[in-house]
């Protein structure tokens, strides 16, 4: 036999000869440490845990094929029948894996199980005949395979950890729809109805909060305090709901609360009392928008106006509904009147009303509609992806909206959508401007991107735009910050982070509470912190250093939805609950 690429085949020269196979399991020990044991220690290595991996994972395919010993067959056999075995999985696996990571979720999971197979077959059959070797080589690599078919997930975190379940369990969603079915078969008794008097939560009459992150989309909440030692007087849970998937907020007005969730094969607009969580009446599309990162359901938060709700859809479904009984006033199809097809993660602006108009962002476009008749008023031009919401500011006395998108900054006039201005910095963006005063805002186009403060001034009839700064101290994904008193209170990828506004220094990062979001209590210089995890947190809003006063449970699983204080009852929600807890409140 002719020598291949220049290496003899010693199976051949030496056929009694023993496989080497101490590489092997020296890179599948590291594999396997670096990619599920070292993220344990240290949750910021994640990403270089799984690209380590991966290139562990080449480097056993190196061993195998130049220095394992094998018979050359034997040795293309194997890295044949894992392809195959990876491409046929791949098609019959569960959607949420087959999509996950951008369609890489199978690859880099399979990679170290598969690695772990082989190495392990030949190290259980060391001492067995070829013919024996191969077979449990086979069965094992298939093993290996076969593991994901009875596997699902909902998704990932923002540091692409999966949760993985039984493909045969239900669905947080199959459960509640579930359970929905059941309790409108059921009969209820006449005389429970409406006689039980229901507490009102303090001030639900004054509670004004219409929609994303608050009248002025900044989460900043102004005239209240709340009692933030907890361990005397904690939070009392008052009621929780199961709801359907989405990462929409709360709009509350009117002792009422208004989300968006996925129910089955329908989108839908809910409304709930406040003080209860009974809902009062639910508004349905027959669509329904998943993606397998994030999962079903819409992204956008309604909003309340003058008696009417409008909202955004993830398929592109905008509707204005009557707040009081959730009847259609008008509907239209965003992606249709834009041009523009449903984006990757679904369409996730929130409507924005100004004067006679409904704003909204279809992904990078912007477009308004009549307030009363639904009627396209003016389009926008296209300007890459974004899945932030249209944002209302005033820079040298002249009103204007700013959309943040995957080419930048770019501000309109309501009126007619004229541009007024852009600010180029490409990247990926999710989050909401922030305005500094005397024509200033702080932006961000994404987490690898960081925070720019920018100057706008009209000049000459022009505008111009100039960049103050640009720090990589605050690098917000999709978690929103927050400004006080001189300085932006965020989430540094997963660490919750302090930069003072003067030069964009940081000022203190800790505490891990994944990527979740915040809520501003500026007159008791407080954050309230809804953590990934479900937890709530408060933590002080003082440049002194980062405390962390309270903290507990509040809802089960991945969060990512923002927070809502309304009177004394503090609300959140995920994919799967909606919670109130009451906390103790002050005026002032």
């Amino acid at each position: 036999m002719q020598p291949i690429n220049g290496v003899e085949d010693a199976a051949v020269k030496r056929p009694g000869a023993a496989l080497r196979l101490w590489p092997g399991v020296g890179l599948v020990a590291v594999q396997w440490g670096l990619r599920f044991g070292v993220p344990v220690f240290w949750p910021d290595t994640l990403m270089v845990a799984v690209m380590g991996s991966l290139g562990l994972g080449l480097g056993v395919i190196v061993w195998w094929l130049f220095f394992s010993r094998a018979p050359w067959a034997e040795r293309w056999a194997v890295v044949g029948m894992a392809a195959v075995g990876v491409a046929v999985t791949s098609r019959i696996v569960h959607p949420s894996i087959a999509g996950g990571m951008m369609g890489m979720m199978l690859p880099i999971y399979a990679t170290p199980v598969l690695c772990l197979a082989l190495v392990g077959a030949l190290a259980a059959t060391r001492r067995a005949g070829a013919a024996v070797r191969r077979g449990v080589v086979a069965v094992a690599l298939a093993a290996g395979c076969g593991v994901f078919l009875l596997l699902r997930t909902d998704g990932i975190t923002s540091d692409a950890e999966s949760a993985w379940h039984w493909r045969w369990t239900p669905t947080a969603e199959e459960r509640m729809l579930a359970k929905r079915a059941a309790e409108t078969k059921a009969v209820p008794a006449p005389a429970a109805v409406g006689t039980t008097p229901v507490r009102e939560s303090a001030g639900a009459s004054d509670v004004f909060w219409p929609g994303f992150r608050g009248a002025r989309r900044d989460s900043v909440l102004t005239g209240v305090r709340i009692d933030t030692d907890w361990n005397a007087r904690p939070p009392v849970e008052v009621w929780r709901r199961e709801v359907g998937p989405g990462w929409s907020s709360l709009a509350v007005v009117d002792g009422r609360v208004f989300t968006q969730e996925q129910r089955g094969e329908q989108e839908v607009v809910a409304c709930y009392r406040l003080a209860t969580g009974e809902p009062v009446w639910v508004h349905a599309d027959p669509v329904r928008f998943y993606e397998s990162n994030a999962g079903a359901g819409p992204r956008g938060t309604p909003t309340w106006h003058d008696g009417r709700i409008y909202a955004l859809g993830a398929t592109g479904v905008l509707n204005a509904l009557e707040a009081r009984t959730g009847a259609r006033v008008w509907t239209r199809d965003v992606g249709r009147d834009t041009e523009r097809a449903t984006p990757e993660w679904g369409f996730a602006g929130s409507p924005l009303v100004w004067g006679d108009l409904v704003i909204v962002a279809a992904t990078g476009t912007l477009a308004a509609y009549d307030r009363a008749t639904g009627a396209l008023r003016w389009r926008g031009p296209g300007d890459g992806k974004s899945y932030s919401s249209p944002h209302l500011v005033e820079l040298g006395g002249v009103p204007q909206v700013v959309l943040m998108s995957g080419k930048g900054a770019t501000s309109v006039a309501p009126a007619d959508g004229k541009v007024l201005w852009t600010h180029a910095w490409e990247n990926f963006a999710i989050v909401q401007p922030a305005v500094l005063g005397a024509g200033e805002l702080l932006i961000s186009t994404g987490d690898r991107a960081g925070a720019r403060r920018i100057a706008v001034a009209a000049t000459g009839g022009s505008w111009t735009v100039e960049e103050r700064w640009t720090s990589n101290r605050l690098k917000p994904y999709f978690n929103d910050f927050v400004l006080h008193r001189g300085h932006a209170y965020g989430f540094d990828s997963g660490i919750l982070a302090c930069i003072e506004l003067g030069e964009g220094k940081a000022v203190w990062k800790g505490g891990r509470y994944g990527r979740g979001q915040v809520l501003l209590l500026a007159d008791q210089d407080l954050l309230v912190v809804a953590t990934e995890q479900g937890d709530v947190a408060l933590v002080a809003a003082k440049p002194d250093g980062f405390a962390e006063l309270a903290r507990r449970p509040a809802v089960t699983g991945k969060t990512w939805n923002h927070p809502v204080l309304a009177g004394d009852l503090l609300l959140m929600r995920n994919d799967r609950e909606m919670v109130a807890l009451r906390v103790g409140v002050t005026k002032g």
